[in-house]
């Protein structure tokens, strides 16, 4: 199994009231932990875009392509890219460019966001949400397959016997499909041939079980069995104990989720639902490392997963909080997953 980490680039608060964190400061602060996961062995970095002033990347690509010229082994992926609002064009050319930059390590997670800001950034209506996505989905898929393009939609202009370039290393470049747990996503994903990204963020994991069958069944009725994987995007946090793991996330936690929705904290889930979060079937992978690789590997008998993505800071977290987490990830965590699953 894979495991790694991924990230908005939240520029919240600090719990303890002092002021966001500059975007500068926070870019540097992404490249860093991409650094060091991967010099602990961890296997992939994710990182998502978002068009509003409390995250700061609005394009993975630039960021990951700044953080491939300082690694060596680890996978860069965005996390995810919002293909309805983007021009898949583009799209292709920057995450090819940056399998260049890259030697071959870069993937696009191609998804349609939580948030809705980028639709009237770009000129887009919220009416077409599915049908720009399904748009875009087709065009990017084609475009990866090389060669002259012949295509035409309603969002974008046609293309006539065109070439993308530049090339990217992979052939094809990787496209993992993110889904929020739709059955209709899943069955698209499987009819695609495409890798799903499940995101997992709270409340029962067990329902989601039919969701993994279903998209397993469709990729077989479809002949995409062999490239059908699945990849667990979870909230998650590793630390000396699970009391640890709880006194440090939440408070950023309850901040973040304030800011970003708008929730006022007192609806938002108390401390001890969060950590209840963290039980054996709870969405959020969080304790020791013991704790977090026993909690991957009972997720990993019920999904039979390729890959566990943490996203380690929901708001934003002291740096040094988050790099020590990453290293006990690598350095702790992923030999007892990988030796348990051989």
């Amino acid at each position: 199994m894979e495991l790694g980490v991924y990230s908005f680039a939240e520029m919240t608060r600090y719990p303890d009231g002092g002021r966001p964190i500059p975007p500068e400061k926070r870019v540097s602060e992404i490249i860093e932990e991409i650094e060091l996961a991967d010099q602990v062995g961890l296997d992939v970095y994710g990182l998502g875009e978002h068009h509003r002033r409390d995250f700061a990347v609005s394009n993975p690509a630039v960021v990951l392509a700044a953080a491939a010229a300082r690694t060596h082994r680890i996978r860069l992926t965005s996390a995810a890219t919002i293909i309805s609002s983007d021009d898949p064009v583009r799209v292709f050319q920057e995450f090819a460019t940056l399998d260049l930059v890259s030697g071959g390590r870069a993937e696009i997670m191609a998804g349609r966001g939580a948030f809705t800001e980028s639709f009237p950034l770009f000129g887009y209506r919220l009416e077409d949400y599915d049908a720009v996505f399904r748009e875009k989905l087709d065009l990017l898929l084609q475009l990866r397959n090389g060669g002259p393009i012949t295509w035409s939609g309603k969002f974008r202009p046609a293309l006539s016997e065109q070439t993308v370039f530049p090339p990217p290393v992979q052939q094809p470049l990787p496209v993992w499909l993110a889904v929020g747990g739709t059955l209709e996503s899943a069955q698209r994903a499987g009819s695609l041939g495409l890798p799903m990204a499940i995101g997992i963020i709270a409340g029962d994991i067990r329902r989601f079980i039919a969701l993994a069958e279903l998209y397993r069944r469709v990729a077989a009725h479809s002949g995409n069995s062999q490239s059908a994987r699945i990849s667990i995007n979870s909230h998650g946090y590793v630390a000396t104990s699970m009391q640890r793991a709880v006194d440090d996330t939440y408070p950023a936690f309850l901040e973040g989720m304030h800011t970003f929705t708008g929730t006022p904290r007192h609806l938002l889930p108390s401390r001890e639902r969060y950590a209840r979060e963290s039980e054996k079937n709870g969405a959020l992978i969080a304790g020791t490392p013991e704790q977090v690789a026993e909690k991957i590997l009972y997720q990993h008998r019920l999904f039979g997963h390729d890959r566990t993505l943490l996203q380690l800071s929901v708001g934003t977290l002291p740096h040094r909080q988050v790099l020590d987490a990453i290293e006990l990830l690598g350095t702790q965590v992923a030999p007892l997953v990988r030796s348990e699953l051989g």
